[in-house]
């Protein structure tokens, strides 16, 4: 099998970057990301604080939240990349990383993910693109022809992921994150960290299934996360028939175009005449 050189697309894997309703609202909009700044006064960060300051033995009025935060990704960066405790990790217990998590998850939530609905329906160009390529991948298999892209590798980053996958359903909690309800979402599924680690990937596996009695069961699809089997959003189930899939998202390949998603709202100006 021959690849063809790389190209770069940055229209479809930064797609936030080019999507003005987007940048409007959420990127350089001072006020969107009102749960994580409320979240860093709040009493939870509060209680972090002053335990850092009293373990190294500083006023407390010297630390804020961005601050500790600095501190808990080096001690997270030398964990993960390095495999090395620094010396930072020593400053935080358990109860500590949960809340700068929640703080983390707060941030991608809403910028992200399921916040805004533009973070998600920002991202409906790759998802069509996808599918755009499994489409032809069965188009080809139906003539009896070799597949000219058996595989199809797009590389981008976390904040490709996380919107694709909210456009997809995924890890959506019954109540909306807020600055507010640390306690309850203990037990959430959105979880960043868990969903988009390093080196986080996204597989859309296509079968072609020989021995199928009927043609829906030819084409099946099955997805994975970071290597593991993500079960299907429309039925838990691991292996889905192409054709259902294409059902359960109908809208978004149907429907779904991101130069109308991105365009900002007209304002209506008005004037008085003289």
């Amino acid at each position: 099998m021959e690849c063809g050189p790389p190209s770069v697309n940055d229209k479809l894997m930064r797609f936030f970057d080019h999507c003005e309703k987007f940048l409007t609202e959420v990127e350089r909009n001072a006020t969107a990301l009102h749960h994580v700044e409320v979240f860093k006064t709040g009493p939870e960060m509060q209680s972090t604080l002053n335990k850092v300051a009293a373990a190294l033995q500083v006023p407390v009025n010297d630390f804020n939240a961005d601050l500790i935060q600095v501190a808990f990704f080096t001690c997270s960066f030398d964990l993960a990349i390095r495999g090395v405790k620094s010396p930072w990790c020593d400053v935080f217990d358990t109860d500590d990383a949960k809340v700068l998590e929640y703080l983390n998850d707060l941030k991608q939530y809403w910028k992200r993910s399921y916040g805004y609905t533009i973070n998600s329906r920002s991202s409906c160009a790759l998802f069509q693109d996808i599918f755009q390529h499994l489409d032809k991948a069965v188009e080809q298999k139906q003539r009896s022809q070799p597949v000219s892209s058996p595989v199809v590798l797009q590389f981008g980053h976390a904040e490709t992921l996380l919107p694709l996958l909210s456009l997809m359903g995924y890890f959506k909690d019954k109540e909306p994150l807020t600055a507010y309800n640390y306690k309850k979402q203990a037990h959430r599924k959105f979880r960043s960290g868990h969903i988009v680690p390093y080196a986080s990937n996204l597989i859309f596996v296509l079968y072609h299934c020989e021995n199928a009695t009927t043609p829906k069961e030819e084409f099946q699809v099955q997805m994975l996360l970071n290597e593991k089997v993500l079960p299907l959003a429309h039925s838990q189930e691991t292996v889905s028939f192409y054709e259902d899939l294409k059902n359960h998202y109908k809208d978004i390949l149907q429907s779904c175009q991101t130069s109308e998603e991105c365009k900002l709202p007209k304002v209506n100006s008005t004037y008085d005449e003289l």
